[in-house]
């Protein structure tokens, strides 16, 4: 049966069932012990699930004087750049009196323990990574108020879609490799299922099929520096000319192709080139350092938090893919002469 879109009260609550509305309150504020039974209870909760209800938070809030709380689900925090996320949506939440609860889904990628069922109640929205999307299988869109971030706008599950513009990042690559002279290219691509690294490969693809006279090779591994090292090394060695260059999809995966490189004698940049994406702490630590796309983690999560709350007051959020920026370093020079 359809979900009605008017958003049930406690009003339905109490008549699915069949108690008053001051059991459900009792119930659902968690002060019904000694006051109704247990199966009165029990009945009571399983109405308010099936129903979809959640308690109006902004008006409880506002007797209450309670900050209101976002969810804020993110891959496994294997970097720093989610850190930054974090820290950019925490900066706008706490200017409009918002908190912002971190879920890290446990596994970086893939399903993850379904953290909604008991903090659905003290939740007015959820801000997403797509890398991290299927932990939100239990989130309806009619009933939080949902704000994708790294999404495919034209399919997105949420209200809102904020992107950074990693086409033009890896467009800001292939052009600087390009017009370094390299012609066979290794994209180095983060084996996951994520609309963000489909689009990377996609552009990647795109640029050198309008550019005359180059090669394109792909090599997959998950994003660690060991899986990386293992893909480079398998590529840099299989049959036929090598690859003068590797671009990879995160720098996590090209501190892993450095490894491979010395692995096989070869020196950076003079015997291959590599870029990253990300511009982590990681990128100036790498010798030499890592020519990089910077993304501005920061600024990321606050435009999040910003269409969060233009979700929740019912206005239009801002559009545009957030800038970036490719940051030129010593891993990349024209190649040698064949």
């Amino acid at each position: 049966m359809a979900r009605s879109s008017t958003r049930p009260t406690s009003r339905d609550v109490a008549r699915a069932a069949g108690v008053s509305q001051a059991a459900v309150s009792l119930v659902l504020g968690d002060k019904w012990r000694g006051r109704v039974s247990e199966t009165t209870a029990q009945r009571v909760r399983q109405a308010a699930t099936d129903l979809g209800y959640r308690p109006n938070l902004a008006a409880r809030n506002l007797r209450l004087g309670h900050t209101r709380t976002v969810l804020l689900v993110v891959p496994a925090l294997t970097t720093e750049f989610f850190a930054g996320v974090y820290t950019g949506a925490a900066r706008v939440a706490a200017a409009h009196g918002f908190g912002v609860v971190l879920y890290p889904s446990p596994e970086g990628v893939g399903p993850a323990r379904d953290p909604f069922a008991s903090a659905q109640a003290a939740l007015d929205g959820v801000i997403a990574s797509s890398m991290a999307a299927d932990a939100l299988t239990a989130i309806s869109g009619d009933q939080l108020p949902l704000v994708m971030l790294d999404s495919d706008p034209a399919g997105s599950l949420g209200a809102a879609t904020v992107n950074l513009d990693i086409t033009d990042g890896v467009r800001q690559v292939t052009d600087h490799l390009l017009g370094l002279g390299h012609r066979h290219l290794l994209h180095l691509a983060a084996d996951v299922p994520s609309w963000t690294f489909r689009i990377r490969a996609r552009e990647l693809a795109d640029r050198l099929a309008a550019a005359p006279g180059t090669r394109l090779t792909t090599a997959r591994a998950p994003i660690t520096i060991d899986a990386a090292r293992a893909a480079t090394e398998a590529a840099l060695t299989a049959p036929g000319p090598r690859p003068t260059a590797v671009v990879c999809d995160d720098d996590k995966l090209a501190a892993g192709a450095y490894k491979a490189a010395r692995r096989l004698g070869l020196r950076i940049p003079d015997d291959l080139s590599v870029t990253g994406l990300d511009d982590l702490a990681l990128a100036t630590a790498l010798d030499p350092e890592l020519t990089t796309v910077r993304l501005d983690a920061e600024l990321f999560g606050e435009r999040g938090m910003q269409a969060l709350l233009a979700v929740l007051d019912g206005r239009e959020p801002a559009h545009g893919d957030i800038p970036v920026q490719l940051i030129p370093r010593a891993s990349t020079a024209p190649p040698r002469p064949s």
